[in-house]
């Protein structure tokens, strides 16, 4: 299963030259994660609520092609792996003719917040995800 999320390229994503600044890549990649969630009906809010969190391990990213002001692009995201307590997420930032412009491996793991240490992933959270690995 793949999710898609829209991206325009805003002012604010660029650098001086109207090319998006590197970092703001890993922005475009955390949204459409979040979103996914939302699309599938879980609620970080709640998640937080029971001392859960979703944190970044460990990102590989492959900055293939400068993305520039105003473009409509699209972030591609596929689930690699599941584990107990993570998940390596697959992404991509693609044009409308499939050209991509940076590519993400994202390790994601579950943590307690209280005590900042890996805990399992909910259940129903691992399963919805387990549907979706390629």
């Amino acid at each position: 299963m793949m999710f898609r999320w829209p991206i325009t390229v805003y002012y604010e994503d660029t650098d001086a030259g109207g090319v998006v600044y590197h970092s703001n890549y890993l922005n475009f990649f955390e949204r459409a994660r979040t979103e996914w969630l939302r699309a599938l009906g879980i609620s970080q809010q709640q998640l937080l609520a029971n001392d859960i969190a979703f944190v970044v391990r460990h990102a590989d990213i492959d900055f293939r092609k400068a993305a520039r002001f105003e473009q409509q692009l699209e972030v591609t995201t596929t689930i690699a792996e599941t584990k107990r307590a993570s998940l390596v997420f697959d992404q991509q930032l693609v044009d409308t003719d499939g050209q991509v412009y940076c590519a993400a491996a994202v390790v994601v793991v579950s943590v307690s917040l209280s005590k900042m240490k890996p805990v399992a992933i909910p259940p129903h959270i691992l399963q919805e995800f387990k549907q979706g690995e390629r």
